[in-house]
């Protein structure tokens, strides 16, 4: 049974860098995609990152793309996502998330597994 639990959030001034990491202490993940969403209070899910089971393909939405990189390490089971040069909008909760399926890699239908989320917050 996959179980993921989210570490690395915190408060960070504009400009700064956090580390997001997200372990599944459930079962190997080696062979699901892996995401990263944010939610913004009042907003819908969205889609940050995404890297597949290989690791040889990574995705990012427009608006994180050459600040935030995602990468995963099979033997740890675990994925991160460094976020660099960090703006106030990146203010959210991070949800990873994890799925078998290697298509839908931008929405969250294409996710079976849910963590907790871990709260980030950018101030000015």
């Amino acid at each position: 049974q996959v179980r993921l639990v989210e570490s690395g959030g915190g408060l960070v001034q504009a400009g700064g860098a956090l580390r997001l990491s997200c372990a599944d202490s459930g079962r190997t993940f080696s062979s699901y995609k892996m995401g990263w969403f944010r939610q913004a209070p009042g907003k819908e899910r969205e889609f940050v990152a995404a890297i597949s089971w290989s690791g040889g393909s990574t995705y990012y939405a427009d608006s994180v793309k050459g600040r935030f990189t995602i990468s995963s390490v099979s033997a740890k089971n675990t994925v991160y996502l460094q976020m660099n040069s960090l703006k106030p909008e990146d203010t959210a909760v991070y949800y990873c998330a994890a799925a078998k399926r290697s298509d839908l890699v931008a929405t969250t239908a294409g996710y079976s597994y849910w963590g907790q989320g871990t709260q980030v917050t950018v101030t000015v």
